[in-house]
């Protein structure tokens, strides 16, 4: 990716580094040869939400940050955490920030309000439901042909990761995306039925939609190892996400780096060829 920026030299704070858009961000950052500086639970430097020493501490030396809420920036409280980081970034003279939130979220739009009011040099990017949850998040029950959705859900422009992390990057390295909020989603819209007839072809082998009732769907995450508030709030997230609401697709992508947002067809193709649902082999004695 060709990009064109006005600051280089900025060191920049991945919070999340190791999440889904932070590692794509924080690769394509150093690719670019601006500075990186990432962080989370599990990196050398260490960033904890509930911990707000891990903030001052992640903050020394940075000129902007890229802001990821773990586990969502839904969850009650979220948006007042993530405003109180800010204003701690902004006394110690870290003025720029780039939000990633979610499509159609009360609670993310509550965060991007927050950011907007502050004095921070922002720019948000409102992201529609990821691609790459179906590889990364429901796998396993796609491996077994089963592609189980709560029953609300309906159809969406997914949007690819790697167009987010693209367009975080220009954000980042480009100031003319200062007060600019971006809204993402894929190209088109796709049902669910359709979802589950893409991957089934690129896989070979067939895959089956099944809606669940909400709270059979949260059993399900629960089975899966998910603790129980993360289960529930996942299923309530996933529902609001997927009611409809965000049903229609933005240029936002296209308007950011000159070329249409990926397809959802095309990712799946790309992660089956990577193996994203290949069953596991089996080695006997």
């Amino acid at each position: 990716m060709e990009i064109t920026h006005d600051n280089t030299t900025r060191t920049t704070l991945v919070i999340g580094a190791t999440g889904k858009t932070g590692s794509r961000v924080a690769t394509r950052l150093r690719e670019s040869g601006v500075p990186v500086k990432p962080a989370s639970r599990s990196s050398e430097t260490y960033f904890d939400w509930t911990d707000p020493e891990s903030w001052v501490d992640a903050l020394d030396g940075v000129d902007a940050t890229y802001i990821t809420y773990f586990p969502d920036l839904a969850l009650p409280g979220a948006a007042e955490t993530v405003r109180a980081f800010v204003d701690v970034a902004l006394d110690r003279g870290v003025r720029r920030h780039v939000l990633l939130a979610g499509r159609g979220e009360a609670g993310a739009e509550r965060a991007e309000r927050l950011l907007m009011e502050s004095a921070a040099e922002w720019t948000i990017l409102r992201c529609g439901f990821f691609a790459q949850n179906f590889s990364e998040i429901f796998a396993d029950p796609i491996r077994a042909g089963i592609m189980a959705m709560p029953e609300a859900a309906g159809p969406d422009p997914f949007l690819d990761i790697d167009d987010v992390a693209d367009v975080a990057v220009v954000a980042l390295t480009d100031d003319s995306h200062i007060g600019r909020l971006h809204e993402l989603t894929g190209p088109r819209i796709v049902t669910m039925e359709e979802v589950a007839d893409i991957l089934g072809d690129a896989i070979g082998r067939p895959v089956r939609y099944v809606p669940m009732p909400h709270a059979a769907y949260t059993a399900e995450l629960l089975a899966a190892g998910l603790p129980a508030e993360v289960a529930d709030h996942l299923t309530d997230v996933i529902t609001e996400a997927l009611d409809g609401r965000n049903a229609h697709v933005t240029d936002g992508v296209e308007r950011v780096l000159g070329r249409p947002a990926r397809d959802f067809a095309d990712y799946v193709r790309h992660a089956a060829s990577a193996g994203a649902w290949d069953m596991p082999v089996t080695v006997t004695a």
